[in-house]
């Protein structure tokens, strides 16, 4: 997939910042949350009405070369709006490090999401308290490994 086209920065400013930083020192600075020390990660999606290039920081959470992607917005009623994205077209980038590499993603079910959301707990507690706030079941997405 071409995720050389425009690029539509998040309107949230700090989210925008923290992906630009990220992605323009190699991994090397904006790798954590804030001030928590805690590692993430860059996923780049196409915009499912605009066509825009979207870029959002995520919480690190790999396990043996695939990555949850958490759909939490912080435990809000909504999804946050690149879930529709990964709705509309499964092929996303991944930057942990250096170099973004070109994957897919699926939507998780049954134990095997069980399996990822404890992993992302663990990874980030939050999560459990995210997942108490709202009533819909937060969505829980997993990269395929890369061949």
């Amino acid at each position: 997939m071409n995720f050389d086209g425009e690029y539509g920065p998040s309107t949230w400013e700090w989210v925008a910042e923290q992906a630009d930083v990220y992605e323009n020192s190699n991994g090397q600075e904006g790798n954590t949350l804030r001030d928590t020390g805690l590692p993430i990660i860059v996923m780049t999606t196409m915009g499912h009405r605009t066509g825009l290039v979207r870029k959002v920081p995520l919480m690190k959470v790999e396990h043996e070369g695939q990555y949850a992607i958490v759909a939490s917005k912080g435990g809000a009623v909504n999804h946050p709006g690149w879930y529709h994205n990964l709705m509309a077209n499964s092929t996303v980038l991944i930057q942990d490090g250096p170099e973004p590499f070109e994957t897919t993603v699926r939507l998780l079910s049954g134990e095997e999401r069980a399996e990822w959301w404890e992993r992302s707990v663990e990874a980030f507690s939050p999560y459990a308290e995210y997942q108490e706030k709202t009533d819909r079941e937060i969505p829980l997405f997993i990269t395929e490994l890369p061949n």
